[in-house]
C-alpha cells in the first residue's frame, strides 16, 4: 500500500470517492493516517453512498430534508446496520455473552420473483423459503387473492427505485422477525388490512403504504422508519414497545396512528433493541437550540402583528420595591416553587416607548404641600407616622431592594428551560425517561382528519415530529398518558392537543401554534404535566381548561391568541405557574363559569385585555403574579366574579390596576397596584356589555368536540375547592399599596356592600378615595392615605360610608369631603392642602375625628369661610 504523503491529500479523495463501500473498509484498517483520510470523505463519497442507497432516504427526511446530518458516514452507518438488525432473535440474545451487529448465515438464499425468473409469485416464494432468506421482487405489481400467513424469518425487498414495486396483498406474520424494504403495499380487494403481526417482531424501511391498514398486536412489535402512508394508518394494541421513525403520514381519513390498550407486560426479544435505539435518538439526548429558550419575537412567525405592539423593557438596578415580600411561602409548599423575591418600582411610558422600571421618582414632587405649609404641619401633636400603616407608606416611599432581592428577581423574570424543569421536577423527570407503548420520532403528519389517537390506558412518546393542515394533531383520552417532546404543532382546524377523560403524561418544549381551536384542551378530569412550551398565535385560546380539567401549567410562553391565553372555565382547575403570558388579543388569563385554579407567580402583560378576567362563578387564587403594561385593566373581577388575588404585582396597565363589579365578591389583599393609567382599584354597580365582552375575550368558543353537543353530567364531581382560603360575604380590599395611578386610588360607585382596609392609598392623581353613589355601606376603615393630587377622601351624595381609623395626610386639597352619609369615627387628618373635614349641606354624617383639637360631635352649623379644621357648607 502506498504511503498518503506520496500524492496531495486533495488527489487522495478523488481516488478513493471511486471506491464502494467493502473497498474504504479495508482501507480504513491500514493505520491511523488512512483511517483519518477515509473519515475525511465524509461531504463526498460518504455522503454519495448514503443518498444512493435505495434501502434508505435522507437522514433528515421528512421534516428536514434540506438540512445535512452532523456526518454522512455516521448516517450511512445507521442505515446500515438497522438493515441487519431484524435478524436477531431471543435465542441469540439468552445465549450470546456479547452484543453483536448480526449473526452471519452461510445458508442463507436470496430468491428472485418475477417475470422470467425461479418464481413468478410472491407466494410461492414464500412457501419455497427458508429461515432468513432474502425475497427479492424484480419491477412489477404483485397481487394476492386471500390472505398470506408469513411462517419463517425473511427479509422481502423491492429492486430498483420506490414504486417499482407493488404489493397487494394481506399478510399475517406468525415468525419470529422480518423485514420488507423498497416496496409500495396495497390492501387486496378483501381486507383493508395490508399486514398484521401478532407475536414477532417486524422492520419495515423505505416503504410506501397506500389506503391500508398496518397493525401490532402485543405481545407483538414494530419499527417502521423512512416510511410513507397515505390515507393509511397504524393500529398498535397494547403493544409493549413499538417505534416509528422519519415517517410521513398523508390524508388519513381517521387518526393516522391509534395506540389503544395498556401496554403488555409480555414481551418478545426486540423490545431490548428497540428501547437502545429509542434512547440514542431521543431529542433530550440532543443539545437544546438556546434561542429557542428566549421570548419569541412576533417578527420570526410570519411577520409582524397588526397593530403597534407595547414594549415593556423591565430594568432592574436602584429600583424601588413595588412587588410585596408576600405571604407566597405557602404556596411554595404546596405547588412546589422555589421562593421568588421580586422588588421592582415601575412608571409609565408613552405609549409605543419601553417602559422602564427606574425609581428617579421622589413623593416630594407629588406633594403640592409648599415649604412654609411643611413648618405649619410640624406643630402639629400627632404625626402621621404613628399611624399603623406608617410601616407600607414607609415602604412605598423610602424602600430600596438589597443586591440579593435585584439578583433574585432578574433570574426569576426569566423562563426556565426543560432542562431546568425536570432537574428539579422528579414527576416530570421520570415522564420524560420513561419508554412504553408506541415511539414516534421526526415523523410528518399532514393534510389529514388526525395525527395520534390515543385511548384506553394507552402510552405513547411524540418527540420532534411536525403535526399541520390536521383536524387535530393528538388526542388522549381513557385514562391514557402521552409524553411529547418538541414537536411542532400548528394549523389544525380544531384543537392541536386535546385531553379528556383522566388523561395525562408529559407536554413539554412543542411549538403549538396557529390552530383554529385551542392550542391545548384539557377537560373532564384530565391531568397532564405541561412544561416550556410556546403556545401561540392561536385563533382562539392558547389553552383551554374546562368540565373538571386539571393539569399543571408552568414555564410555558402563551402569546398572540385571538381569545385568552389561558382559559379556565366549568370547574377546571390547573396549576397555572411560572408561564409568560403576553400580546395575547384579548385577555391573558380568563376564569369564567365557576372555573377556579392556581395561578401563581406569572408574567401577565400586554395583553389588549384585562391581564387577569375572572366572570360568571369563576373563583381561583391569583398569587404573585407581574401583571403589566395591558392595554386595558389588570385584574377584572365581573359579574358574580370571585376569588383570591393575593400578593400580585399590578402596574403600567392603560385601564385600572383593578375593576370590581359590585356584584362579584373578590378577596383583594397585599397587591401592589400603582402608575395604572385610570384608577388603582375600580368597584362600578353597572353591567357590562356581556355579549361585546364575550366576542372579544372567547366566550364563543367552540367547546363542544368537534360538533357534537357539549355534556355537562360530571361537572358536579370531586370538589377540592380551595380558591378563597378565607372565603368572604363582602367584597375586601384589604393590605394592598395602591400608589401612582393616573386618577383617584380607589373609585367606588357601588350598589353593594364593600370593605376597604387597611390600605396604603398614596401619590395618586385624583382623590385617595373617592365613593359615588353608594347605597349599601362603604366601609373605610385602617388605611393611609397621603400625598394623592386631590382629596384624601371624596363621599358624594347617595353614598354612605364608614370611616374608622384611618390616617389622612398630606393630600392636596381636603382630607375628607362628604355630601353623602355615615359616621368618621377616629381618623388622623393631618396636613391636607384644603379642610381637615369639608361637609356638604346634604352630608349627614357623625362621629368624632382626631386633627388639632380633641375628638367631639360634628356640628352641622355653618362655619366661617376659609381654611378650617372643619368646615359644613
Amino acid at each position: 500500500m502506498m504511503e498518503i504523503s506520496g500524492l496531495p491529500v486533495e488527489l487522495w479523495r478523488l481516488i478513493l470517492s471511486y471506491l464502494h463501500l467493502p473497498d474504504l473498509g479495508r482501507c480504513s484498517l491500514v493505520c491511523k493516517a488512512w483511517y483519518e483520510l477515509i473519515l475525511s470523505l465524509d461531504n463526498t463519497r460518504w455522503r454519495q453512498l448514503c443518498l444512493g442507497c435505495t434501502e434508505c432516504r435522507h437522514p433528515n427526511w421528512p421534516n428536514q430534508p434540506e438540512v445535512e446530518p452532523p456526518s454522512w458516514r455516521e448516517a450511512f452507518k445507521q442505515h446500515y446496520i438497522a438493515s441487519k438488525t431484524w435478524t436477531k432473535n431471543a435465542q441469540d440474545f439468552e445465549s450470546s455473552t456479547c452484543f453483536y451487529v448480526f449473526r452471519r448465515r452461510k445458508d442463507r438464499h436470496v430468491l428472485h420473483v418475477g417475470q422470467g425468473c425461479e418464481f413468478e409469485t410472491f407466494r410461492a416464494a414464500l412457501a419455497s423459503a427458508s429461515a432468513y432468506d432474502r425475497v427479492v421482487l424484480l419491477p412489477g405489481v404483485y397481487e394476492e387473492q386471500s390472505e398470506i400467513p408469513l411462517k419463517v424469518p425473511v427479509e422481502i425487498v423491492g429492486q430498483g427505485k420506490l414504486g417499482d414495486v407493488a404489493l397487494l396483498v394481506s399478510i399475517d406474520q406468525h415468525c419470529p422477525t422480518a423485514r420488507l424494504c423498497n416496496l409500495v403495499l396495497m390492501p387486496a380487494w378483501f381486507t383493508p388490512v395490508v399486514y398484521k403481526t401478532t407475536s414477532g417482531h417486524v422492520q419495515l424501511d423505505n416503504c410506501n403504504f397506500e389506503n391500508g391498514q398496518l397493525q401490532v398486536h402485543a405481545p407483538g412489535t414494530c419499527q417502521v422508519k423512512f416510511c410513507t402512508f397515505t390515507q393509511s394508518s397504524l393500529h398498535f394494541h397494547s403493544v409493549a414497545l413499538g417505534l416509528l421513525e422519519h415517517c410521513e403520514f398523508v390524508g388519513s381519513e381517521n387518526a393516522s396512528v391509534t395506540i389503544e390498550g395498556l401496554p403488555s407486560s409480555e414481551r418478545n426479544w426486540a423490545c431490548r433493541h428497540l428501547t437502545t435505539l429509542a434512547k440514542s435518538h431521543s431529542v433530550l439526548s440532543q443539545p437544546a437550540d438556546p434561542a429557542l429558550c428566549n421570548v419569541v419575537r412576533w417578527d420570526s412567525w410570519g411577520g409582524p402583528p397588526a397593530r403597534t405592539v407595547r414594549t415593556c423593557e423591565i430594568v432592574v438596578g436602584g429600583d424601588q420595591s413595588l412587588l410585596p415580600a408576600s405571604k407566597t411561602q405557602l404556596v411554595r409548599e404546596k405547588a412546589g416553587e422555589e421562593e421568588v423575591e421580586v422588588n421592582s418600582s415601575p412608571y409609565p411610558a408613552k405609549e409605543g416607548e419601553a417602559m422602564t422600571l427606574e425609581a428617579d421618582s421622589s413623593d416630594s414632587e407629588l406633594s403640592t404641600s409648599s415649604e412654609n405649609e411643611a413648618d405649619d404641619r410640624s406643630t402639629y401633636g400627632l404625626s402621621y407616622r404613628a399611624h399603623g400603616l406608617s410601616h407600607m407608606l414607609a415602604q412605598v416611599i423610602h424602600s430600596r431592594p438589597q443586591t440579593s432581592g435585584l439578583t433574585t428577581l432578574q433570574r426569576d423574570l426569566e423562563l426556565r428551560t426543560l432542562e431546568q424543569e425536570l432537574q428539579r421536577d422528579k414527576e416530570a423527570q421520570a415522564l420524560a425517561s420513561s419508554l412504553q407503548g408506541c415511539l414516534i420520532q421526526k415523523c410528518l403528519f399532514r393534510d389529514g382528519k388526525g395525527g395520534v389517537f390515543v385511548c384506553s390506558q394507552g402510552r405513547a412518546r411524540l418527540e420532534g415530529s411536525v403535526f399541520r393542515d390536521l383536524t387535530y394533531a393528538v388526542r388522549c383520552i381513557q385514562n391514557s398518558k402521552i409524553i411529547m417532546l418538541k414537536n411542532d404543532i400548528h394549523h389544525c382546524k380544531a384543537s392541536g392537543i386535546f385531553l379528556r377523560l383522566a388523561a395525562g403524561g408529559l407536554i413539554a418544549d412543542n411549538n403549538v401554534h396557529s390552530n383554529s381551536e385551542a392550542g391545548v384542551d384539557i377537560r373532564k378530569g384530565a391531568n397532564p404535566l405541561i412544561l416550556c412550551n410556546r403556545i401561540h398565535s392561536g385563533l382562539r385560546s392558547g389553552i383551554v381548561v374546562l368540565g373538571n380539567g386539571k393539569g399543571i401549567i408552568r414555564s410555558n410562553q402563551i402569546y398572540g391568541n385571538k381569545e385568552a391565553g389561558i382559559y379556565i372555565l366549568y370547574n377546571g382547575n390547573p396549576i397555572v405557574s411560572g408561564n409568560h403570558i403576553f400580546q395575547g388579543l384579548a385577555a391573558g388569563i380568563a376564569v369564567n363559569e365557576n372555573g377556579r385554579g392556581h395561578i401563581i407567580e406569572n408574567v401577565i402583560r400586554e395583553n389588549q385585555w384585562g391581564g387577569a378576567d375572572i366572570r360568571r362563578g369563576g373563583d381561583p387564587v391569583l398569587r404573585g403574579n407581574l401583571i403589566c403594561c395591558g392595554y386595558s385593566d389588570g385584574v377584572v373581577v365581573g359579574e358574580r366574579g370571585k376569588g383570591l388575588i393575593e400578593g400580585n404585582t399590578i402596574y403600567g396597565n392603560k385601564g385600572c390596576g383593578v375593576w370590581i363589579m359590585s356584584s362579584s365578591l373578590p378577596h383583594v389583599t397585599n397587591n401592589r397596584i400603582g402608575h395604572n393609567s385610570i384608577y388603582g382599584v375600580a368597584v362600578f354597580c353597572r353591567k357590562d356589555d356581556g355579549e361585546d365582552y364575550l366576542a372579544s375575550h372567547g366566550g364563543n368558543e367552540n367547546f363542544n368536540e368537534e360538533g357534537e353537543a357539549a355534556s355537562w353530567d360530571d361537572l358536579d364531581s370531586e370538589d377540592e375547592h380551595s380558591a378563597s382560603r378565607h372565603p368572604v360575604s363582602v367584597a375586601l380590599v384589604e393590605s394592598n399599596s395602591i400608589s401612582h395611578n393616573g386618577a383617584a386610588g380607589l373609585y367606588v360607585k357601588s350598589s353593594e356592600a364593600l370593605n376597604i382596609i387597611a390600605n396604603a392609598i398614596h401619590a395618586n392623581r385624583d382623590s385617595g378615595v373617592a365613593v359615588f353613589q353608594s347605597s349599601q355601606l362603604t366601609r373605610i376603615a385602617n388605611n393611609s392615605i397621603s400625598c394623592n393630587s386631590l382629596g384624601g377622601v371624596l363621599v358624594d351624595s347617595q353614598a354612605r360610608v364608614e370611616l374608622r381609623g384611618n390616617g389622612i395626610y398630606d393630600n392636596s386639597s381636603h382630607g375628607i369631603a362628604s355630601k353623602g352619609d355615615g359616621v368618621i369615627i377616629e381618623n388622623d387628618i393631618i396636613g391636607n392642602r384644603g379642610c381637615g373635614l369639608r361637609l356638604f349641606q346634604t352630608a349627614d354624617m357623625k362621629g368624632c375625628y382626631f386633627a388639632s383639637q380633641r375628638p367631639s360631635e360634628i356640628p352641622r352649623v355653618l362655619c366661617p369661610r376659609g381654611r378650617s379644621d372643619t368646615e359644613v357648607c
